[in-house]
């Protein structure tokens, strides 16, 4: 029988209770999925769930075959190696004993003499031929992300379940997921805002807090159908919200007439030219009248507001994100980063960067490149002024804004608002909160604790607070900006950025993201010039 997931009538809620999806019916064969929402919807849950890691709030799974999940966070022993990772050191014991001829009779009976070349084959699909007896410790977290990777290619599952899997890697890592992907005969399915990897997919489904919807195609089709979905539920607003007025108008004109009706009546009574029984009778007719035709109307009102506000929730989910920035005004000629000569590292003897020299001039946007290990973060710490060169010269406007992978210029025990207060003394209620409301956190949205946010919400708050400012800094630093934003925030920043008249300094491996922002140059620091003394 072939594999398959089954989710039927399936509803998910966090750990305290707090709903995320209600009733998902998919179903999942051997295809690769692309699985997209904004952040916190419950994607990673969903894999959770069909991993059999998560009990759902109600509903069934039915897996029919076996699963792999990567998860975005595992915390791994220190003294872990690669052969811990794929579970096979106690294998890979035997078979060296029995190599150096230690090995019992009943010992040789349970040897896999293929382990190795199974190992060193399922490494190479990653790109990646670490020793099995590596210490996870001594590896990049892109290298890790490469070795689970292939564990999970080695356990030879029905179903990849994989969640962010280009995260932390470089261009040549990434390319290896998608040629994994592009090979694989099994099921997948991929949680991923990476809309190149996207691109490569046979569907996509989308979580939103209405539920999942599955869409033929890849991440360009996915984005065809969601454009004619739109059009649609903006006519079904323009249609509710036409309805809504016409219904408004009536029962205002109906308000009229009873008034008066009701003004003429009184003064008929008051010439005493109606008896009092008929007028008492007439009286008590009309109220009972206006009373049945109030109630209708309020019930119609009522079922006209219920379809406009549904109609407005489904064009907040569909509709695209946009942000707008105050200007820097930052002049053409104006010189924001130069370094000349600059040597930098945490050894005298061992530099990371050797006699580096460049310049950004006037609202530049520089893409600093190169495979991990490169020395990338080691240059965003020098500009942002963490660390010190060991040799050269080195200057940097003071008005800069560095955003880390772990956003830590916002204070994770205070709100939103209140950083944004802490960041902007200035500036005023209206202004922190309109400012904030353009990077999606309105209302009571503003008041989370920032501790509490997902990577992606953090990230965005610290761009609400940085650059929702009336005078931004002339330059942003961003480390990695769209590793933990859903793509809808991504697409909100990118918008943000195309409207930054400031200077940018982005380490990135997203390809998509740095042409959505325009990068002007690219500084690769695997470069041969670059460490032999040459200039960028």
């Amino acid at each position: 029988m072939p594999a398959s997931i089954i989710l039927s009538n399936l509803s998910l809620s966090t750990p305290d209770g707090r709903p995320l999806v209600s009733n998902v019916d998919l179903t999942f064969a051997a295809e690769r999925t692309g699985l997209v929402g904004r952040n916190g919807v419950g994607k990673s849950t969903l894999l959770a769930s069909i991993s059999g890691d998560h009990r759902p709030h109600s509903g069934r799974v039915l897996v029919k075959g076996s699963v792999g999940l990567l998860r975005q966070d595992v915390q791994l022993p220190a003294e872990a190696s690669v052969a811990d990772l794929f579970g096979v050191r106690p294998a890979l014991e035997l078979l060296h004993r029995a190599e150096r001829g230690d090995a019992s009779v009943d010992d040789l009976a349970e040897v896999d003499w293929t382990l190795e070349a199974r190992l060193e084959a399922a490494l190479a699909r990653l790109g990646f031929d670490p020793s099995p007896d590596t210490e996870l410790s001594c590896l990049s977290g892109g290298q890790i992300t490469r070795v689970r990777l292939a564990a999970l290619i080695f356990a030879q599952p029905d179903f990849l379940l994989l969640d962010e899997p280009t995260n932390n890697l470089d261009r040549d890592g990434r390319n290896a997921v998608t040629d994994l992907l592009g090979a694989w005969r099994g099921g997948a399915i991929v949680v991923s805002h990476d809309r190149d990897l996207l691109e490569t997919m046979d569907a996509i489904v989308e979580l939103t807090s209405l539920g999942a919807t599955r869409y033929g195609g890849n991440w360009t089709s996915f984005r065809a159908q969601k454009a004619v979905a739109l059009a649609a539920v903006r006519h079904d607003l323009a249609h509710a919200e036409k309805r809504l007025s016409e219904i408004d108008g009536k029962a205002q004109e109906a308000a009229e007439k009873k008034a008066r009706r009701d003004s003429g009546g009184r003064k008929k009574r008051a010439k005493g030219d109606m008896p009092r029984i008929l007028a008492g009778a007439r009286k008590d007719r009309s109220e009972d009248t206006g009373g049945k035709t109030t109630q209708i109307a309020e019930r119609r009102r009522a079922e006209a507001l219920e379809a406009v506000d549904a109609a407005r929730r489904r064009v907040e989910i569909l509709q695209p994100l946009s942000v707008k920035l105050p200007a820097t005004d930052l002049p053409a000629g104006r010189e924001v980063v130069s370094l000349d000569g600059v040597c930098a590292g945490y050894q005298q003897e061992r530099p990371v960067l050797r006699d580096l020299s460049f310049s950004i001039v006037g609202p530049e946007r520089v893409a600093l490149v190169g495979p991990n290990g490169s020395g990338k973060t080691t240059l965003l710490k020098l500009i942002a002024g963490e660390m010190r060169p060991l040799a050269g010269i080195m200057r940097v406007r003071p008005d800069f804004a560095l955003f880390d992978q772990k956003v830590s210029l916002l204070d994770p025990g205070i709100s939103i608002l209140g950083n944004f207060q802490r960041l902007n003394p200035m500036a005023g209620a209206n202004e922190c909160h309109a400012a904030l409301a353009r990077f999606m956190f309105r209302a009571d949205a503003a008041l989370q604790i920032v501790g509490s946010l997902s990577g992606g919400q953090m990230f965005r708050a610290g761009l609400a607070c940085v650059l929702g400012s009336s005078a931004p800094p002339s330059l942003l630093i961003l480390d990695e900006p769209t590793n933990h934003l859903d793509i809808e925030s991504i697409e909100a920043v990118e918008a943000g950025l195309r409207a930054y008249d400031g200077a940018l300094l982005v380490v990135s491996h997203d390809e998509a993201f740095l042409e959505a922002i325009g990068m002007t140059r690219r500084i690769d620091l695997a470069a041969e010039a670059l460490h032999d003394g040459g200039t960028v």
